[in-house]
């Protein structure tokens, strides 16, 4: 059985057709596969007690990919954290609250990260960063990735990944899912 996608956007009023999110999924069914990219309620502060539960109505299960950008990168781990999945995409993730109001009342922050809950609940992680995103200073996905032994990709010249496109995560995610 193939896997399915759920696609999260982020925060600040995001939607479905953020970025490169319409690009992914376009790309992503040529391949065959089921995705689902729906704009998630509460967009501006994407707070965690609507966001999660909505992952779980949207059907996240062991046989789910889930890849985030940003604000929804926090929740794919979050996510992770106490579900079984089949694995993540991490798009300019955080940790931390960066000292934002707008990102601490998202209630992602508010209890310690379990990392291994979240590596031990998926088969694989893949993560993506950029040095000169202007949001996420890089020693934040750089800790992610040490934490949760993602395989890491480090693109320069990318910001916070706000492009159109973005050929380089879904051939990624399928050279990862024809790994025997």
């Amino acid at each position: 059985m193939k896997p399915k996608f759920i696609l999260i956007h982020g925060n600040g009023g995001g939607n479905s057709n953020d970025a490169w999110l319409p690009y992914v999924e376009k790309e992503l069914v040529a391949a065959g596969f089921e995705v689902i990219n729906r704009s998630f309620p509460d967009p501006g502060p994407a707070r965690a007690k609507y966001w999660l539960p909505f992952i779980e109505e949207l059907g996240a299960d062991e046989n789910t990919i889930i890849i985030g950008h940003s604000s929804g990168a926090v929740a794919a781990m979050r996510y992770a954290q106490d579900h079984q999945i089949y694995g993540s995409v991490l798009v300019g993730a955080c940790y931390t609250d960066l000292g934002e109001p707008s990102e601490k009342i998202s209630g992602y922050y508010d209890t310690p990260w379990d990392w291994e809950s979240i590596k031990a609940n998926q088969r694989w992680i893949l993560q993506y960063a950029s040095p000169d995103d202007p949001f996420i200073p890089i020693s934040e996905p750089r800790f992610i990735q040490k934490k949760l032994s993602a395989k890491y990709f480090e693109l320069t010249k990318r910001g916070h990944f706000q492009d159109n496109t973005f050929p380089e995560l879904p051939q990624a995610v399928i050279k990862q899912l024809n790994k025997k």
